[in-house]
């Protein structure tokens, strides 16, 4: 008898837990009362339709990027590889190569401790990339165990395909292993299933002319924070960065600019964030109607002193030689 119990709940309860993920999906959502920290939203015209990933490892669609439907759980993994059978998800994003769909994304094992620095135990989490055959997935681990050094704690990676025509992972080394955040970039292999040779440092957060923080003995200086890599080009063909950190105690985002018009830099900072404050961990798209836009997620700390973040898009030109934020989406027409 306990053994048909056994199977019966067997059975039963991952039903029932699929029946409870179905059941919290929610249609019509308006964008702005969704809670979702570093918003990235893939513009599919195979199937028409706005795929929005983040921070949590959920997917929300949309036809129309005002009302989406979601949250959907798309992520399946191994139990026994580094991430363990649920990692944390944090910053993830869609990119369509060919007839397939890749989830760059920075994966978490808590149970994993790979170093200690000034008191601060660092688990394991680095990025890396799954793969699946439509874009509501199921995306699954691929290729090589692991995608960027195991002894260090690694974050926020992105893609893109530079001038020599190979594919690049662009990530964050972090700072509470370093101490001095980095912006760094590796070969990915041609199907993106692992990496090739080493990391290489871009920028490290000390060359940003517009963080700032206190120091240990109350100096301001430069903060230690490089978060949310996202690349993207001009009509000139001029290669930028947006990217984040903090102006003390508010989230900031700015933008840098490549000499040489490749990864490879050097990279050149605008003296001045570019978006509003409070607003962060962006990246930029173009909708089926052909106009450029940045989702981003605003920073606010509610009474009880937690953390509340919400997406929102602002339009973008890329006119010319410069990025220019021409104001939240939709732009409210002039009284």
């Amino acid at each position: 008898m306990k053994k048909l119990l056994f199977t019966l709940l067997a059975i039963a309860l991952p039903l029932m837990a699929t029946a409870q993920r179905q059941m919290r999906v929610r249609k019509d959502v308006p964008l702005n009362s969704i809670i979702l920290s570093d918003p990235a939203i893939l513009a599919d015209k195979k199937t028409n339709m706005y795929y929005m990933t983040g921070t949590g490892g959920m997917m929300w669609k949309s036809p129309d990027l005002k009302l989406w439907e979601g949250p959907y759980r798309v992520t399946e993994f191994k139990a026994d590889s580094w991430m363990g059978p649920r990692p944390m998800i944090w910053a993830a994003e869609l990119h369509k190569e060919g007839d397939k769909y890749y989830y760059f994304a920075t994966f978490t094992n808590q149970a994993v401790i790979i170093d200690t620095v000034r008191g601060n135990a660092i688990e394991r989490r680095a990025s890396q990339v799954l793969v699946a055959d439509n874009p509501m997935g199921p995306y699954r681990q691929f290729g090589d165990e692991t995608y960027l050094p195991a002894d260090r704690p690694t974050l926020d990676g992105t893609y893109w395909r530079d001038t020599d025509g190979k594919p690049y992972m662009v990530f964050c080394g972090e700072w509470l292993q370093n101490w001095n955040g980095t912006m760094e970039k590796i070969e990915l292999k041609p199907d993106f299933s692992g990496t090739i040779g080493e990391p290489k440092v871009m920028f490290r957060a000390s060359d940003c002319p517009w963080s700032r923080e206190k120091d240990e003995n109350g100096k301001e200086t430069w903060n230690k924070v490089t978060d949310g890599p996202w690349l993207f080009r001009t009509t000139t063909g001029r290669l930028g960065m947006v990217w984040t950190s903090w102006v003390h105690n508010v989230y900031t985002q700015g933008v840098a600019y490549s000499e040489s018009g490749t990864l490879d830099g050097p990279w050149i900072h605008e003296p001045e964030p570019i978006t509003p404050p409070n607003f962060g961990h962006s990246m930029i798209f173009q909708d089926f109607e052909g106009n450029w836009l940045m989702s981003v997620h605003s920073h606010s700390v509610n009474e009880r002193g937690q953390y509340i973040r919400h997406p929102h898009l602002f339009k973008l030109s890329l006119e010319g030689d410069k990025l220019k934020v021409l104001g939240e989406w939709p732009v409210q027409k002039q009284n």
